[in-house]
């Protein structure tokens, strides 16, 4: 688990790569769906 794991972070670090483990957009795929939870409005009968 370090710099030669393809899985790791490390590893995707090392390599140049991106996948699962370390996603291009991550910061903003949370703030996502952060604001999407709050935003939503819940279903009538839901709160109970």
């Amino acid at each position: 688990m370090g710099k030669g794991d393809r899985r790791s972070k490390r590893g995707k670090i090392y390599r140049g790569t991106h996948g699962n483990t370390r996603s291009r957009k991550k910061e903003k795929a949370r703030k996502k769906r952060r604001q999407g939870r709050s935003a939503e409005p819940q279903a009538p009968g839901a709160a109970g």
